[in-house]
């Protein structure tokens, strides 16, 4: 098989499988655990490291519901079975970036993995994430350009495939759909706070330093998950998130 089929070949089948991929960052973390320490001996320094933490991986959070929020139906979603793209997305976050949930993937991920404050965790973890989805973002820019043809080539030749130009920034062509993001975006809210509360809890027993549990979190856990099952009996019990639906699965998600 040429290289080329093979890559695209390869993208297609991690494609499939890319909802798995922060599991390969729990065996990375298990490990780092036995490195834990307090910055300086400082817990407060560890409080404020956690607060960072949480920053980088919300704006990540922020950066997909941003996406998700102004893209068109069939072009934004969760779909794994096969590449789905009624359209294509130009404006808006794909303006400024051609894979912006990819981006958002990785900051929500990238506030667990420094959680540790372990320098080698991140930095295999950025070499993963770039080979594993290197291989992914090929194959779906495969089949835009063979979709899509001319226009994703002028697209794609102005738009930077991972680190954002803002300056190129083109209002959305869709108006905001914030029911949209919060019937797909609350599982990856809960996944954020719940990691690294986990982390948290056995880092500070693994560490000797008891169970504690820092007034952050008894702030942050009650609302994260108060909200959480407030927008899943919500979506599943009611018709609220469900009106104007449509389909919505996203090549670049």
């Amino acid at each position: 098989m040429p290289l080329i089929e093979e890559f695209e070949s390869v993208g297609h089948w991690l494609f499939r499988w890319r909802s798995y991929f922060p599991l390969v960052t729990t065996v990375l973390l298990l490990f780092g655990l036995r490195h834990f320490s307090y910055p300086l001996g400082s817990h407060f320094l560890d409080e404020l490291w956690e607060v960072l933490c949480l920053i980088v991986s919300f704006f990540g959070l922020t950066l997909r519901a941003l996406t998700v929020g102004w893209s068109s139906n069939r072009t934004s979603g969760r779909h794994t079975a096969q590449q789905v793209a009624d359209a294509l997305n130009t404006t808006g976050m794909y303006s400024i970036v051609r894979n912006p949930l990819y981006l958002g993937n990785f900051l929500m991920v990238l506030g667990v993995v420094i959680f540790l404050r372990v320098w080698w965790i991140p930095f295999i973890y950025v070499l993963l994430f770039a080979l594993y989805y290197e291989r992914i973002i090929f194959a779906e820019e495969m089949f835009l350009r063979r979709k899509f043809g001319k226009d994703y080539v002028e697209w794609a030749a102005k738009t930077p495939v991972f680190f954002p130009r803002l300056r190129s920034w083109k209002t959305p062509a869709s108006p905001f759909n914030w029911k949209k993001v919060l019937r797909r975006e609350y599982h990856g809210m809960i996944a954020v706070v719940v990691s690294m509360f986990v982390l948290e809890i056995v880092s500070d027993v693994y560490s000797g330093h008891g169970l504690e549990i820092d007034t952050m979190w008894r702030i942050v856990l009650p609302v994260a998950f108060a909200t959480y099952f407030v927008v899943r009996i919500i979506h599943k019990h009611t018709s609220f998130f469900h009106s104007n639906r449509g389909q919505t699965s996203d090549v670049m998600s």
